[in-house]
């Protein structure tokens, strides 16, 4: 039997809970536009006029990403006069997350492109 050392006991975790938020997590960064729209927002805050331009989107695909975006928690907006400006909510964290990928993207030569689940088809 271990002795205690008047520490407080770790809460405990339930692993199914936090493997399911972090795959939604996941799932939330898994479509290209809206890593698009994460990466043009590291550099500021934008209108979504803007981010349609840079994009190349039309403004109700963007507006519909950052509504995904912003109900995970990762983006935020504020109002500016008739549009609303939209920002990071946690920048550092996030782009952390996203040089990790590049990161681990680098370390397998980007072997998840040719992945039959979760590859791009070789047509495209």
């Amino acid at each position: 039997m271990k002795a205690r050392t008047g520490a407080a006991p770790e809460p405990s975790v339930d692993e199914t809970v936090a493997l399911s938020a972090a795959a939604c997590m996941f799932r939330s960064l898994g479509e290209p536009a809206r890593l698009a729209i994460l990466r043009h927002l590291a550099l500021g805050e934008h209108k979504v006029v803007d981010l349609t331009a840079h994009l190349g989107l039309a403004q109700s695909t963007v507006s519909a990403h950052l509504a995904c975006l912003r109900d995970c928690g990762l983006v935020t907006s504020r109002p500016q006069g008739r549009a609303s400006l939209w920002s990071l909510s946690h920048s550092a964290p996030l782009l952390e997350v996203l040089a990790a990928a590049e990161r681990l993207l680098a370390a397998t030569g980007d072997a998840v492109a040719l992945c039959p689940t979760y590859g791009e088809p070789a047509d495209r």
